[in-house]
């Protein structure tokens, strides 16, 4: 999205991606961008309502502010939020915080894992400037007077075969008096810019309140939204507007006209070979994943605590067996994700005592009360006695029999 993300302008292409999903659509917001700003928190909280006034979902927010300042166990609480959604949104702030923040992070690698799997990423605004090669410097260039550069950007758009460079803020006009269009560059440092990156790059350009949706099972792009997508190749330009479609050969470079029917296949390399490789070591990681997931849902502790020492001893072996790196690594990232779900575990409420024994406390008092109408005063006395030795008193008062908890 070329910016608008949390306005009227994108409500339809939210419910419209949302709705394309499969069930139970757990939509995300990742704060990462603004997490330098003092006002991050409102802008997450301005999401999240958002999607309920108008989009009419949940959000969640996954809060990752920094990479140097998150505690270890906020971080992987929102890396676990991110590896269970199905709908990703990412948008204002500063790209080259971002880019700062998250190279280094899990989120690329749960992102694509997570695009793979069949969720949506939404990159607006700035969130939009990371995901190619290269990131604009916009705060530092216009606002603090830099020399014109680019940065590395994350580049996720790699890994589904597209070599891009993403401009959002295409006809930005904001500056009134002076040039602003493309990302408060204006046009002719921006010309300058562009001769800066690799000969052939393809720039995609988006306008303000834009959406250029990328298929990647149809291979198709649409746009949507109130303005235009650009595809920029050298002197070449290709322009679309709302409600175009078009193969996503065009952001290979090829021209709308030359374009044909072959896909670019996606680039998660030669996953099969490396699943039949490491297929007995999964089996195992995946079944000690079940046994916790089992014991989390039983609140069993001895459970919890014997799977994910499991789990710990399942990658030493690993390693002392000599699997891949890469292996191992997914693998830490899944024990790391069970700490995080039994850490919230621990966070919930305990259930109230009082009302897990009430059903069993009015049999037995109805027990007590037909022993005492029999005349069996030894037999409730000991029922009585029974339920002392488990902190639990029984009185006899003028409004009936009582009963209560004792705490040690």
């Amino acid at each position: 999205m070329g910016s608008g993300e949390l306005t009227a302008t994108m409500v339809e292409v939210h419910k419209a991606l949302l709705t394309g999903l499969s069930p139970p659509r757990r939509a995300v917001f990742l704060d990462t961008p603004a997490g330098f700003q003092l006002n991050v928190a409102k802008i997450a909280e301005t999401a999240v309502q958002y999607f309920k006034d108008r989009v009419q979902h949940p959000l969640t927010v996954a809060s990752f502010k920094s990479s140097v300042e998150t505690p270890p166990y906020e971080a992987e609480t929102a890396f676990h939020t991110l590896r269970q959604a199905d709908y990703v949104l990412i948008g204002p702030g500063s790209p080259t915080y971002a880019v700062r923040q998250i190279e280094n992070s899990p989120i690329p690698g749960i992102l694509q894992q997570r695009i793979e799997a069949g969720a949506c990423l939404v990159a607006a605004s700035a969130a939009a400037l990371t995901v190619g090669s290269h990131t604009l410097p916009v705060y530092e260039i216009y606002k603090v007077g830099a020399d014109l550069h680019w940065v590395s950007g994350l580049n996720l758009l790699a890994g589904f075969g597209y070599d891009l460079v993403v401009v959002p803020h295409w006809n930005n006009a904001e500056g009134g008096t002076h040039d602003t269009r493309r990302c408060f560059m204006g046009e002719a440092r921006f010309r300058q810019l562009l001769a800066q990156l690799p000969e052939q790059t393809i720039v995609l350009g988006l306008d303000e309140h834009t959406a250029c949706e990328i298929d990647l099972d149809t291979r198709q792009v649409t746009v949507k939204g109130i303005g235009r997508v650009i595809v920029l190749q050298g002197d070449q330009q290709q322009v679309f507007t709302k409600g175009d479609v078009f193969p996503d050969q065009v952001l290979l470079g090829e021209t709308l006209s030359a374009t044909h029917a072959k896909s670019p296949a996606r680039s998660p390399g030669n996953q099969g070979a490396v699943d039949a490789n490491r297929s007995t070591f999964w089996h195992t990681i995946h079944g000690i994943e079940k046994k916790f997931s089992h014991a989390i849902a039983a609140r069993q502790a001895a459970g919890v605590t014997n799977a994910l020492l499991e789990m710990d001893s399942a990658i030493w072996r690993g390693s002392q067996d000599l699997e891949s790196s890469e292996n191992i690594s997914e693998a830490r990232e899944i024990l790391r994700d069970m700490l995080v779900v039994a850490g919230g575990a621990l966070e919930e409420k305990a259930p109230d005592k009082r009302a897990f024994l009430a059903p069993l406390m009015n049999d037995l008092l109805a027990l007590r009360d037909q022993f005492r109408q029999h005349k069996q005063f030894s037999e409730a006395d000991a029922l009585r006695d029974a339920l002392e030795r488990a902190d639990i008193r029984i009185e006899d008062t003028p409004d009936g029999v009582q009963w209560r908890l004792q705490e040690k």
